[in-house]
């Protein structure tokens, strides 16, 4: 049954109605408010305001404010008058009415504001489409902007070159023409005379023409040849398939996952064996380095006591008392939300609940409520201390606790709450 709240404030104009709720040191994401025109509704587990208006306000133009430990409501009046009381006298059946008309209505609301947010959504989406797409043409025709003229500088270039090697030609057969002809001129001696009358000399100079002939034909269609393409190799490997089973009945992405956090699993234990190698005999025992931690927990030294814990948890993550004593330590070193996990862990281990376990479950429970109230969530804590009371009802230390922690959370007591 939720706790009511009483001890709220309000004050009011012609037009306005201020109200102020606290909201008992909860959490802000945990407020839940129904407001419609003739009722508001304020619900933070475990307590509820709820008020039945007076006279009808302006839903649309009031407001709520959360914030510094108290929720404050500015409520538009929708006559300027001055109303006699904050809440109105009416019957169990209007009550259960008025209820109910405003969870029609928030709920009418709630789906009008989905749909709102689909519709919202959807154009978004559309106008991102539209943008991208517009993005991407314009990224083409940039692309093809490029393509051309690259295309046309490189048709000049192929034009220039080719015109270089036509005019390289020309004057090499020119070249070619001016030795024959001075050739010629020096040894008037007719082709024909060679068969005839002709000396060594002059059989010499006609094979040497030839070979210069033939030298600079072969020089030119190096020339015009391009260069050869570089030649490469591909290498292919292809890996077999580690799990025999049918293609058509295998599951090939599930498989691949598996194998991978298998490997990382692999990796992380031989990383942990390969810490543990300077280890000495009795420090790779997890009784013994518990038995240390205690020791150094006795003593006062927390932070050697936790790297103890930690030790003997890699060795062995199934003690619960591991847990459970280094969030102890935790709890020491104002390490609250590893306290919290810390003893969490503990907890899961240590089922299933039992008679045998009842007294590490009970130290858990308090050192992770212990926790959370000193993080001031005080209701998370008071359901540890619970549990922790209905497995030890006789304990007037626990039971006073309890009660502190309960009226810690219903405002009576101004300090906090701060358990060792």
């Amino acid at each position: 049954m939720p706790l009511i709240v009483r001890d709220h404030t309000w004050t009011q104009n012609l037009s306005t109605v201020y109200i102020s709720v606290p909201l008992k040191a909860v959490k802000t994401a945990n407020v839940h408010i129904i407001c419609t025109d003739d009722y508001l509704k304020v619900s933070f587990p475990p307590f509820l305001f709820e008020v039945f208006l007076f006279a009808s306000i302006n839903e649309e133009k009031s407001e709520a404010r959360i914030g510094n430990g108290a929720a404050v409501f500015t409520l538009q009046k929708r006559r300027d008058e001055m109303w006699e009381q904050l809440c109105t006298n009416i019957d169990k059946e209007k009550q259960k009415q008025i209820r109910e008309q405003a969870v029609l209505k928030v709920q009418e609301k709630a789906v009008e504001k989905s749909k709102t947010k689909a519709t919202r959504i959807q154009q978004e989406k559309k106008y991102a489409l539209e943008t991208m797409m517009k993005l991407e043409s314009e990224e083409r025709e940039r692309i093809q902007k490029r393509k051309d003229e690259v295309c046309a500088r490189a048709t000049a270039e192929l034009d220039f070159w080719r015109e270089t090697q036509r005019k390289t030609a020309k004057g090499n057969e020119n070249q070619i023409k001016e030795q024959r002809t001075s050739t010629h001129d020096n040894k008037p001696v007719p082709q024909k005379i060679k068969h005839a009358n002709t000396s060594p000399a002059d059989t010499a100079l006609v094979k040497t023409d030839n070979t210069i002939t033939g030298q600079m034909r072969s020089k030119q269609k190096t020339k015009d040849l391009p260069a050869p393409r570089s030649a490469g190799c591909i290498q292919i490997s292809f890996t077999p398939r580690v799990f025999p089973t049918a293609l058509r009945e295998s599951r090939v992405p599930e498989e691949e996952e598996w194998l991978k956090k298998q490997a990382e699993a692999r990796r992380a234990i031989d990383t942990d064996l390969a810490e543990l190698d300077d280890l000495t005999e009795d420090e790779r025992n997890p009784d013994w380095l518990k038995d240390k931690g205690d020791k150094l927990f006795m003593a006062g030294n927390f932070l050697a006591a936790v790297n103890a814990y930690n030790l003997a948890i890699k060795l062995n993550r199934k003690m619960p008392a591991l847990f459970s004593n280094r969030a102890a330590c935790h709890l020491k070193l104002r390490n609250l939300h590893k306290a919290i996990e810390d003893s969490s862990q503990a907890l899961e281990l240590l089922t299933p609940a039992v008679s045998a376990n009842a007294s590490a479950r009970l130290k858990a429970h308090v050192r992770r409520g212990t926790a959370f109230c000193q993080l001031q969530l005080y209701v998370e804590g008071l359901q540890d201390y619970q549990k922790a009371l209905e497995m030890d009802p006789h304990n007037a230390a626990l039971r006073a606790d309890t009660e502190q922690i309960r009226e810690l959370i219903q405002g009576s007591t101004p300090r906090s709450k701060d358990e060792n």
